[in-house]
């Protein structure tokens, strides 16, 4: 055949180098949602099913990650129910990941509609490497820019319609899917953390839109949604009302933008400054003023009877100056740092609060115990300080001041009680317990 003139080819001759040539060719029947493949040869072979649901086939064809055939999770699966409809020719490249194949084959797909649209032939063929090669090359430069950008979409809310939808994890190019935008509120609604999901409706209302966009505004907010691979990770989404003279010209961009690790790393920063204004700085408890702070609302639970009983005790190591002036200050702030280590060790299994008043001070707020449990709980500490070995000083003790708060109390009654309590120990000779 390849020694024939031009003129001497017909029809018989074309179809023969159709059988010959094409990789893949497939029959699609979508009202049945079934399909056949008639023709199926080099990576196609093994590929491709001889028979089986059309869904599948759209799944299996472009509805996994862009350079893995690990499928997608149920979430987005959504979208593959709506992309198989096709109102005319189509032609596109997909890229076909093969088990024990790091590098994704590059194919090119074309579809063409018979039968009133109800049937549809594929044709697939894959590209040559070099071609495979360049177009992996330029995707990696274009991902390289805006891999950030996870979905977008165009949305017309005056004709209710979605359109040119792409899902970066799926494809460079738009995803052949046509859904009403009031259906597909509700289908991705789901991917949102249930607490963002109010939100997310909110915002994306078409009255909502319509009375808060000018032409040409854009707006965002960021959230938590679930990724293609199921794990929820910070986006922000975007939308952007089409610049336009037309005063019912309701057209917008919808993105969706993986912010996720600079927002991890600004959550990371936010919480590190949180605890610096909250924490004392050597020991790592609570300063004086998230402790007062503290003390302040466990009164008033108190006084609301939101919590039945509630005790408070204060702590000072005993002689703590001579270890300075013998040991020297580096000495001091690591006895400082060990003594509240201990305290920290009695807070996980007894929910306590603790809190660094000043100096060798530290305040305790006991929920849920009254003076007797709180006593019994004072001593437990007194000879734990008492039979510690602290680096370098060995042995040092405390003396704590204990308190229950009572209706009425107000912060300085409270606070005078175990004030005067944790000094009536030291008076009395130290390391000791005292219930006021």
């Amino acid at each position: 055949m390849t020694e024939m003139n031009l003129t001497e080819f017909d029809i018989n001759d074309v179809t023969e180098l159709f059988k010959t040539h094409v990789d893949a060719a497939i029959i699609v029947d979508t009202e049945s949602d079934r399909f056949r493949t008639v023709i199926k040869r080099g990576i196609f072979s093994n590929y491709l099913d001889d028979t089986g649901k059309y869904k599948d086939l759209i799944v299996k064809l472009w509805f996994h990650f862009i350079d893995s055939n690990e499928n997608l999770v149920d979430d987005y699966q959504v979208f593959a129910s709506n992309a198989g409809d096709f109102r005319g020719k189509y032609s596109r490249r997909i890229k076909i990941s093969l088990e024990n194949e790091e590098i994704p084959r590059l194919a090119q797909m074309t579809v063409y509609p018979f039968d009133n649209g109800h049937k549809y032939l594929y044709l697939l063929d894959e590209l040559d490497d070099s071609e495979s090669i360049d177009e992996v090359l330029t995707t990696n430069k274009i991902n390289t820019i805006q891999n950030s950008y996870l979905f977008s979409m165009y949305i017309d809310l005056a004709q209710d319609m979605t359109s040119s939808i792409n899902i970066t994890e799926i494809s460079e190019d738009t995803v052949n899917v046509q859904i009403k935008y009031s259906e597909w509120r509700m289908m991705i609604v789901n991917m949102f953390l249930p607490e963002d999901q109010e939100q997310f409706l909110r915002r994306t209302d078409p009255e909502y839109l319509k009375k808060n966009f000018t032409p040409g505004r854009t707006s965002s907010y960021d959230c938590m949604m679930r990724n293609m691979e199921g794990n929820f990770i910070w986006v922000k989404l975007i939308f952007s009302r089409a610049q336009t003279q037309i005063e019912d010209d309701y057209r917008f961009v919808f993105m969706v933008q993986n912010i996720h690790e600079n927002s991890l790393e600004i959550l990371s920063t936010l919480k590190k400054y949180e605890e610096m204004a909250i924490k004392d700085a050597l020991t790592g408890v609570f300063n004086h003023g998230e402790i007062e702070k503290q003390l302040n609302n466990a009164i008033a639970m108190r006084q609301k009877n939101d919590m039945p009983v509630l005790s408070v005790m204060m702590l000072d190591l005993d002689l703590f100056k001579s270890i300075n002036d013998r040991f020297g200050h580096s000495t001091g702030d690591t006895t400082l740092k060990t003594f509240a280590g201990i305290m920290n060790d009695f807070s996980v299994d007894e929910a306590l609060l603790v809190g660094r008043w000043g100096g060798e001070e530290f305040v305790l707020i006991c929920h849920n115990k009254d003076s007797d449990q709180a006593l019994e709980l004072a001593e437990r500490i007194r000879k734990a300080v008492e039979e510690h070995i602290f680096p370098e000083i060995n042995h040092i003790t405390c003396s704590i001041g204990v308190t229950e708060i009572k209706t009425g109390d107000t912060f300085s009654e409270v606070f005078n009680r175990i004030d005067k309590a944790m000094y009536d120990s030291k008076h009395n000779g130290r390391n000791m317990v005292t219930l006021l």
